[in-house]
């Protein structure tokens, strides 16, 4: 979590339980047990996992190629003299994406059969978890956790493992929900995210706050937090014409939300100390 502080009952009450919230940084916490958090984390080892139609495959380049334009503005490098890694990188598409640009691109993926299919595709991708790579320290100008954080009870030990492969002044983009969102104010435990048996292996949900005192404690300071996006409701779950309007409503809402930090998905950049 992002500090020690004890944790307390909340009303987002999920089929395994209401979440847990610790009282000093307003980290939330799922009481799902073992077995079931790893029944769903099975999911991401599938061989249909993570294969988006071509337009969503442009639509992450394009996203991508912000990513990295940022982390190449904070680093002041070039791509061609930049070292980046992609820690859980599923298929490696962020890390082809980052080799199409310039970078110097690797990824560590700990689902075996996927890193395999990523590999068959020409990607410089190893299989298992970052502290088993025993990559040298200072290795990597910049790396990246996307979608990672939320699988982790304690993302404390990973975080200290990037910064240790970070150079001094190096970039850590962790993205993860937010759950100080607009979205969590206005759909409470609805909201997909929450949901295990929706988005497996999802056990933690952060905020800005939790994410700086995580940050701190590694040793990285906060560059800056973005988030983005609002919405009301989920679709299937209520008529179409109430869906429409609350799509409506929310897509008025995502400029607002986003200069207020309140969206619900939140991408940080981290400098390493």
């Amino acid at each position: 979590m992002g500090c020690n502080a004890p944790l307390e009952a909340t009303t987002l009450n999920l089929p395994e339980g209401p979440l847990r919230r610790c009282t000093g940084c307003g980290q939330l916490l799922s009481v799902v047990d073992e077995a079931r958090y790893h029944l769903t984390m099975q999911a991401f080892n599938a061989p249909d996992f993570n294969q988006p139609p071509p337009r969503e495959v442009e639509r992450r380049r394009s996203v991508a190629r912000r990513r990295l334009q940022t982390v190449s503005r904070l680093l002041n490098k070039p791509p061609a003299d930049t070292r980046v890694v992609d820690i859980g990188c599923s298929r490696g598409q962020f890390v082809g994406f980052a080799g199409e640009a310039g970078y110097q691109a690797e990824g560590v993926e700990p689902a075996p059969d996927i890193a395999a299919a990523a590999r068959a595709l020409g990607l410089n991708v190893h299989t298992g978890l970052l502290e088993e790579q025993r990559f040298a320290d200072a290795s990597f100008d910049a790396a990246a956790l996307f979608e990672v954080v939320e699988h982790l009870r304690e993302p404390l030990p990973l975080l200290k493992e990037c910064a240790r492969i970070l150079k001094p002044g190096g970039v850590l983009l962790v993205s993860t929900g937010n759950a100080a969102s607009w979205t969590v104010a206005a759909m409470g435990a609805r909201w997909d995210y929450f949901h295990i048996e929706k988005d497996g292996g999802h056990i933690s949900f952060f905020n800005p706050q939790s994410i700086a005192l995580l940050a701190s404690r590694a040793g990285f300071a906060v560059g800056r937090v973005e988030t983005a996006r609002v919405k009301f409701h989920e679709k299937g779950d209520v008529p179409g014409a109430t869906y429409t309007l609350g799509k409506i409503a929310a897509e008025l809402l995502n400029l607002p939300a986003r200069l207020a930090g309140r969206g619900h998905d939140m991408l940080a950049y981290l400098r390493r100390v």
